[in-house]
């Protein structure tokens, strides 16, 4: 399997839009377009997931550039999301209470 970044997606653009765009190119295990948690509109990007590397590395090569519902995208790999493990989040007062 082989995962590509799909960017400058139209607001407009839903998984079926961008999963019927690439289903030329080859067998699609996902498509998905990311979208906001608070408010459910698009971030203008999205993911292809196709079952064979091939057909990505096709899909990818002639996808680049055009136009998606009036948009120019632009089709990279995708980049695995390094995590090392340490998290996030803020830092703490210490182990004290301070209130006093």
């Amino acid at each position: 399997m082989k995962k590509l970044f799909v960017g400058s997606l139209s607001f407009n653009t839903t998984d079926s839009g961008l999963e019927s765009a690439f289903a030329r190119f080859g067998q699609i295990t996902e498509a998905k377009v990311i979208t906001d948690r608070m408010t459910g509109r698009s971030r203008g990007f999205g993911f292809v997931t196709f079952e064979d590397a091939a057909a990505a590395d096709t899909a990818m090569a002639e996808m680049n550039g055009t136009s998606l519902d009036g948009r120019t995208i632009n089709v990279n790999e995708a980049q695995d999301s390094k995590r090392d493990g340490r998290g996030g989040g803020g830092g703490g007062g210490g182990g004290r209470d301070r209130r006093w």
